[in-house]
């Protein structure tokens, strides 16, 4: 082999390498979600695995116990649902009829178990009204008495 073929092949298998580890890079980066349909017809496959579930909060749904902070709730991607367990404060865009992304395990194909909750939202933003706490409208839309 002449000595430019060499450079040639080593180029090559440089630029290769390169391509790979870039394409690796990329999809191990890429956050994907599943939605409730996909969910279930995954079933039991995908029950001791962390993954994230996407979708609707479904309106009437949400429940939230700030005494024990268990927050619950049913996301739908309209064909579906899916019910949702959480423990801790939920984000403060979180709500009713909103898109929101949760993080956690399904182990028994039934109850998803989230650590995190990542509320959608828009892209437009109203300041609250002139003497509205914005705290105070974000727990009232939350918090609703027990037995609604």
């Amino acid at each position: 082999m002449t000595k430019k073929t060499k450079l040639l092949v080593g180029g090559g298998v440089i630029v290769t390498a390169l391509a790979f580890l870039i394409n690796s890079g990329i999809q191990d980066a890429a956050v994907y979600y599943i939605t409730p349909s996909e969910l279930k017809a995954k079933g039991a496959a995908v029950s001791d695995r962390s993954l994230r579930l996407g979708g609707m909060v479904v309106p009437g749904s949400l429940h939230w116990d700030p005494q024990t902070l268990k927050l619950t709730f049913r996301l739908t991607d309209g064909k579906e649902e899916v019910s949702v367990e959480h423990t801790g404060s939920p984000p403060d865009l979180f709500k009713e009829g909103a898109g929101a992304v949760v993080e956690g395990r399904c182990p028994d194909g039934g109850l998803f178990q989230a650590s995190t909750i990542m509320a959608k939202h828009s892209e437009e933003y109203t300041p609250p009204k002139d003497g509205q706490a914005p705290a105070e409208h974000i727990h009232r839309s939350l918090v609703k008495p027990q037995g609604t």
